[in-house]
């Protein structure tokens, strides 16, 4: 394919025109995904050397604020639908499986380090609204010097090879089309790399990256004039290919002793990264500030960071927002990370913002499982949802005191932190001075800064003035490079010189399959086909076959004698590798909440596997229209001498979704109730069914008490006539049966189990 035909669809999204035999030739064969089959990881790196990207630059969700009707309601916030989507339990169980889609892309970050891992948590990631699925690193990403095949930007501190992204953009091509959304994919350009890993991204069709010189100056410790000179070229790249980005200003509340003292330095860093972007050539639609609330719960948060999100919106109208949780103060705790998530999700509804983050506790944990991934974006979606229009009852008033003063402050301390460095000679003797992520509240200065030398750092000495006869023949490229004088045609298309350079003419990209003869995708794909297309699972929270499960229980102990106490009890399960990965005090003298996790030594053959026929449970609807049709009376109680109440309620309880939910009437007769009483209610009520509730179950008496209702109810001649039930944590169905009624139901019976037997089984009798 010599050259790329490409149709613009919106903002800076483009497709590929292909033929059907191209976009075959390209897939290598391969035939959409179904929904109802696993992804064939396999298959995705097969005939990698043949694919190309068929997409490019960033897409926004279509139909964003549109008004629309989704199942019984209404929304204002929601973007369009997708063609397939997981929606939320309770939307399954009670709203009829709606799935709203909010307004903002929402990311996903994908950090196993395993691509072929990663595919599967990327579909996961789709089917639960991701749009934005961000191949992110625990390790090593940007500490690496030099540019391997395909780019340190790495996943899991691997090195991110062209194998890998083309693996991993093939396998989005086709979820895409399977949740009907195209999906944006996204990974880092730092590193005194960022140049090639630009050019890589633009050729395998990354749509999303991260880009901010002063990310590598600060944290990085690369020499200040190679970042920012590769960073014109970089962006220019990105610029070119229409790749979104994100800056790095975010790190700074994260690094910062006392994240809320550097929201002057935030602004002033958002600032230069996105007017040095502007002035290399992107559009100001895909840069992106990487918006980060200063301060977390238990602090004042709402009161503190929307000041800061009003006043940076209003700095910076023209550009885009991309907010994400704050994780300086994360542990490991999945609720505090939880909670921390849909307060931060509130201040960006608050302030619309354009992409929505959503960070899971897995740093702290050291396990990037997948459920995490999925649990997260459940959390964005369900927030929300529910903040759906919000904003026509309230109205934030950045004009009205005290969020006017508040915001005042915020602009005047970034103009006189930025006027500051201006007096100090500009950005480079600023750094040196310690001027960033010092721990005083500005203007104040503790003095400790960090501060990197101008002519030190990692890539120092590295760039050289251009001689005047230099040539670059190449696309996108940053700065002057004298095409003019070899042929004044080829200014606005330099490429044209050497026949077109790899961004017109993927063909002329050299395709590498693995540098790592040892640990490569080839070989943990051999290692794990005992799982793959089989009917052989074992336990996965992170990689396939890892055979890894989390317990979480409490131990009435200290937290340090919880933790060990906690992997010897991981050990005498059988677990293997144990690890513990959080303690919670929930007192410190009654005891602490702890999570291990470990190994489990088998895996489960399925084939073997003896599984009961699921029984059939009408719906609601199903459900209220036979009662309706033909109302149902049944009497209920705890029968003998048994005082259990709770579980009972629960089936009865409209509150609980009980029968009652369905119209069925229902005569609670209370505990202890004698067999007599309840087949005498029954007969005096003229009710259709006995609920009989038995918890107590020494020497068989709940299998007892149960005859003996069956054997009452045949001596007074209605046993033909009503239908009866027996229920409780102890009660098999079997056994329930044997002993002479109608049904039993166990632990974790729900009302709606009981109301589909009671309409059953009088359908049953009737002939229905």
């Amino acid at each position: 394919m010599a050259e790329r035909k490409w149709k613009h669809i919106k903002d800076d999204y483009y497709r590929l025109e292909l033929t059907p035999e191209e976009d075959a030739k390209r897939m290598n064969g391969m035939k959409p995904l179904n929904p109802d089959e696993k992804i064939n990881i396999p298959e995705i790196f097969e005939g990698l050397e043949n694919y190309y990207p068929r997409s490019r630059g960033w897409h926004w969700r279509n139909g964003r604020g549109e008004e629309r009707k989704i199942g019984d309601f209404t929304y204002y916030e929601t973007s369009e639908p997708l063609k397939n989507s997981q929606p939320l339990p309770g939307s399954i169980s009670s709203l009829k499986g709606i799935d709203p889609q909010p307004m903002p892309v929402i990311t996903t970050e994908i950090a196993s380090g395993r691509p072929e891992d990663d595919i599967r948590r990327m579909r996961m990631g789709a089917w639960h609204g991701a749009d934005h699925l961000m191949v992110i690193r625990t390790a090593g990403q940007s500490h690496m010097d030099g540019l391997m095949e395909g780019t340190p930007q790495g996943t899991g501190g691997n090195a991110i090879t062209r194998k890998h992204l083309r693996a991993q953009r093939k396998a989005i091509d086709l979820i895409e089309d399977e949740v009907g959304r195209p999906i944006n994919y996204h990974s880092y350009v730092s590193g005194v790399a960022g140049p090639e890993v630009a050019v890589l991204f633009a050729e395998e069709g990354v749509n999303g990256a991260h880009q901010d010189p002063q990310y590598n100056v600060l944290y990085r410790n690369i020499n200040m004039i190679r970042s920012f000179v590769d960073a014109g070229e970089a962006k220019t790249v990105m610029a070119y290919a229409g790749i979104a980005q994100i800056d790095g200003a975010h790190n700074a509340n994260a690094t910062a002793i006392q994240a809320w003292t550097v929201i002057p330095e935030l602004m002033v860093q958002h600032g230069i990264n996105s007017l040095y972007s502007v002035k290399v050539g992107m559009k100001k639609d895909n840069i992106c500030l990487s918006t980060v609330p200063p301060v977390a719960q238990p602090a004042p948060s709402l009161r503190m960071n929307l000041p800061y999100a009003v006043a940076l919106r209003d700095f910076f109208t023209d550009y885009k927002m991309r907010a994400q949780q704050n994780t300086k103060y994360m542990t490991a705790s999945t609720r505090e990370a939880t909670v921390t998530h849909i307060l931060d999700i509130l201040t960006s509804e608050l302030t619309s913002a354009d992409i929505q983050s959503t960070i899971t506790p897995d740093e702290g944990r050291n396990v990037p499982w997948h459920i995490f991934n999925i649990e997260a974006c459940d959390n964005a979606k369900q927030a929300y949802n529910g903040l759906d229009g919000i904003m026509q009852f309230i109205k934030v008033r950045s004009d009205e005191e005290p969020l006017k003063s508040k915001i005042r402050e915020i602009k005047e301390k970034s103009i006189l932190y930025l006027e500051e460095i201006i007096a100090a000679g500009g950005y480079f003797n600023a750094v040196q001075e310690g001027f960033f992520v010092d721990s005083a509240e500005y203007p104040a200065r503790n003095g400790d800064g960090i501060a990197r030398d101008i002519e030190g750092g990692v890539g120092v000495n590295t760039v050289y003035e251009r001689a005047e006869d230099y040539l670059a023949p190449v696309t996108a490229h940053y700065g002057y490079n004298n095409v003019a004088q070899y042929d004044e045609s080829a200014v606005d298309n330099p490429s044209k010189l050497i026949g077109n350079c790899t961004l017109e003419d993927p063909e002329k990209i050299i395709y590498i399959d693995e540098l790592d003869e040892t640990d490569n995708v080839n070989v943990r794909l051999e290692n794990q086909k005992k799982y793959v297309n089989s009917n052989i699972i074992i336990p996965e929270m992170e990689w396939r076959g890892d055979g890894v499960v989390q317990i979480t229980t409490v131990l009435t102990t200290d937290p340090r004698t919880a933790e060990y106490a906690a992997i010897k009890m991981g050990q005498n399960l059988g677990l293997k590798d144990v690890e513990c990965i959080n303690v919670e005090v929930l007192q410190k003298a009654e005891g602490c909440r702890v999570e291990i996790k470990g190994k489990v030594p088998f895996d489960i053959d399925l084939d073997q596997l003896v599984i009961p026929p699921k029984p059939e449970i009408y719906s609601d609807d199903v459900l209220r229209d036979a009662i309706k049709e033909e109302p149902m009376t049944v009497v209920a109680g705890t029968v003998g001498q048994d005082e259990h109440s709770v579980g009972l309620r629960e089936i009865i309880d409209i509150k609980h979704g009980g029968v009652e939910k369905y119209g069925i009437k229902v005569h609670y007769l209370g505990t202890s109730v004698p067999p007599e009483k309840l087949v005498d209610a029954a007969i005096e009520v003229k009710a259709d069914g006995i609920m009989a509730s038995t918890i107590i179950s020494h020497d068989d008496i709940h299998y007892k008490n149960m005859a003996k209702i069956h054997e009452i109810a045949v001596e007074k001649g209605i046993r033909d006539d009503i239908i009866i039930v027996g229920g409780g944590t102890q009660v098999s169905n079997d056994l329930a049966v044997e002993a002479g009624v109608d049904a039993g139901f166990g632990r974790g019976t729900h009302g709606n189990d009981v109301a589909t037997f009671l309409v059953k089984e009088r359908n049953r009798r009737k002939g229905n």
